[in-house]
């Protein structure tokens, strides 16, 4: 048997305060419950967020490793932090490095999604360059935020990220065993067990 994809979306984001908690509370179970409905019927849609998918003892660098290959496409939550985190820069390089390999014409749907969490002025240019979904409007971390009418706001803009990312899915290229940026961390940071 032929091997494929096993995740659509790869969630990338910093796992430091405020962009954890929002992601971990609002993002994710938003787009989690909204995608499969634009989905095709006969597609089960599958998301990785390492909260998610690694099990505690799991070696992490591997299991990232391997969802970043099996994964069609990337949702980075950006703010200054991802850039400063080479985990993240390495994610979002691997899907920069996938679409030129294929040579993703202009007018295709691209494979990385970026929804901007904070600033967006000091991102690094070519970061810039690339059309993204900007969140910061919604970027509150408490969970008390569900509870209001912005957040009804903020889930019709999911719904529509939900919406644009189907169509990036279904025209992903086919499986191939995807090259993988790694990372350059200090062995001290990964006997500590900490992602940056």
């Amino acid at each position: 048997m032929a091997e494929d994809y096993e995740y659509d979306v790869f969630v990338s984001y910093r796992h430091k305060q405020p962009v954890l908690d929002w992601v971990k509370n609002h993002f994710y179970p938003l787009l989690d419950q909204r995608l499969p409905d634009e989905m095709p019927v006969e597609h089960e849609t599958k998301i990785f967020i390492d909260f998610d998918e690694i099990e505690t003892g799991a070696g992490w660098p591997a299991k990232l490793r391997g969802a970043l290959r099996k994964s069609r496409c990337i949702v980075a939550v950006w703010s200054p932090e991802y850039f400063r985190s080479e985990w993240c820069m390495a994610e979002w390089r691997t899907f920069v490095e996938r679409e030129k390999l294929i040579g993703l014409p202009a007018d295709q749907p691209r494979l990385i999604y970026p929804v901007v969490f904070a600033d967006g002025e000091h991102f690094p240019h070519d970061a810039k360059e690339i059309q993204h979904r900007d969140l910061k409007k919604w970027n509150l971390p408490h969970p008390p935020f569900r509870n209001s009418l912005e957040f009804l706001d903020f889930d019709k803009e999911v719904q529509a990220v939900a919406n644009e990312l189907a169509a990036m899915i279904q025209k992903a290229p086919a499986w191939n065993d995807w090259p993988i940026v790694t990372p350059s961390v200090d062995k001290q940071v990964l006997l500590q067990g900490a992602r940056l």
